[in-house]
């Protein structure tokens, strides 16, 4: 791509809607200099096709070099956002109970064997976040099911103790925003809003611009990420009667969740999506700077095979997430466990990948909430057949100016205590340590 930084910077609010698909983390790092203004951690159950138990290498890790490199299909969803992610190679959790799901959930926050210690999540909370009106936010999505409690939750106020996250997003959003915006639901909008969400289409000239100064491959890769921009404005839109959400009328889409479909398996996309714009706007509101969307838990008997619309539905058949992740010894694309595993895992990135475009699609202070934001894809085991806690299946987006975005990480085996060290450190939190085995923030991540 040629185009300059000088022409680039000449585009004000267009650069803020490309910066998502634009290589050029210069501008965003001026625009967003500083300390990260919120954390998000979004977890997912069971690990990834990573090393097959007969030694057939990742199919999670991205190939090519440091600044150059493609991604696999598991990771295909986050192509519109290559350029604001970290992607991480040779992270390891360490030794201690290598091979078990409980121990690598209790390592995942914490960086500490046996989660005997408190969790970053909640570190952070009473240090950054301890301002806020809500200093944590911990949202889940069918993450208490079947009374889930202790090891099955990631978020630990002290050391041994988990708190249990909302799995509610009727009830969240209640405690949230109590009685404004006239409720969650789908028709919950106020039609008498008079201004519109119409970010891409107020920088319309300065986006023609920036299109004649590409060439025809980067024309068609800024096309793709206006689109997937347009739809999330079309969502937003039209949770909110033809008017945008706002943090005086709030609308999240809870329609039809109920305490008799709260656990059902073929609500959880919507409720998933749900808890995810509630986290976006409650961040957007300033009502909490770190926040935590778990999606179930380890060993999870989550039916996805009930996910209308999906690659993996098959209403005859019940595929949980733990059974598929089981899917034996070779990357066997003749076993169905393999297939519908590895259809999964491509769902849950694109669940991650929508929560981007959420923060994308929210201007900020010469940039987005994205440019403003770290936000932690996490899983406790590798693989999750062989239940490793080495190379492990971590992406970090976001944070212009304060992480250097756009790459690909070789980190040889480096604890990923230094990893949650790092974020601390981008949140302007200066802590001189972190876990059980922490020897400084994760070198080359910050900028």
């Amino acid at each position: 791509m040629s185009l300059s930084r000088r022409a680039f910077l000449r585009l004000g609010g267009a650069a803020a809607i490309a910066a998502p698909f634009l290589s050029l983390g210069r501008r965003a790092d001026a625009a967003a200099a500083g300390p990260a203004r919120r954390l998000i951690v979004f977890y997912f159950p069971d690990g990834v096709v990573g090393p097959s138990q007969d030694g057939e290498p990742s199919l999670w890790d991205p190939t090519g070099s440091e600044t150059s490199f493609s991604l696999p299909v598991q990771l295909a969803p986050l192509e519109r956002h290559k350029a604001r992610c970290v992607f991480f190679r040779g992270l390891s959790m360490g030794p201690t109970d290598q091979g078990s799901h409980p121990g690598g959930a209790k390592k995942l926050l914490t960086a500490v064997d046996g989660g005997n210690g408190a969790s970053i999540d909640q570190r952070l909370a009473a240090s950054i976040g301890a301002g806020a009106p809500f200093r944590h936010l911990y949202l889940g999505a069918q993450a208490n099911q079947n009374n889930a409690s202790g090891d099955k939750h990631i978020s630990y106020v002290a050391p041994g103790i988990t708190t249990a996250p909302e799995d509610d997003p009727v009830a969240a959003f209640a405690r949230l925003f109590g009685s404004a915006g006239g409720g969650g639901g789908a028709a919950g909008g106020d039609p008498r809003t008079p201004r519109r969400l119409t970010v891409i289409d107020n920088a319309g000239q300065e986006l023609d611009q920036l299109r004649r100064e590409l060439d025809t491959r980067d024309q068609r890769r800024l096309d793709l990420h206006l689109e997937a921009l347009r739809e999330v404005e079309a969502r937003i839109m039209a949770t909110a009667g033809g008017g945008p959400a706002t943090c005086e009328h709030p609308v999240v889409d809870t329609g039809g969740i109920t305490a008799a479909t709260l656990y059902a398996p073929e609500r959880f996309p919507q409720i998933l999506r749900a808890q995810t714009d509630l986290m976006v706007q409650a961040m957007a509101c300033g009502l909490t700077k770190v926040g935590v969307l778990q999606a179930s838990h380890h060993t999870s008997e989550l039916i996805m095979s009930r996910f209308a619309g999906t690659p993996m539905y098959d209403p005859g058949f019940d595929m949980r997430s733990h059974q598929a992740s089981h899917y034996g010894p070779h990357h066997d694309p003749a076993r169905r466990e393999y297939r519908d595993y590895l259809a999964q895992r491509v769902w849950w990135v694109e669940q991650f990948a929508y929560l981007l475009d959420q923060l994308a699609a929210r201007p900020e202070d010469g940039g987005t909430m994205l440019d403003h934001s770290l936000v932690l894809l996490a899983t406790e085991v590798c693989d999750g057949n062989t239940h490793r806690h080495d190379d492990m299946p971590f992406v970090l987006a976001g944070g212009a100016g304060t992480i250097r975005p756009g790459r690909l990480l070789d980190v040889g085996g480096r604890r990923h205590a230094d990893l949650l060290l790092a974020l601390a450190h981008g949140m302007g939190d200066p802590m001189g340590s972190f876990g059980d085995a922490s020897s400084g923030p994760l070198p080359g991540l910050l900028a």
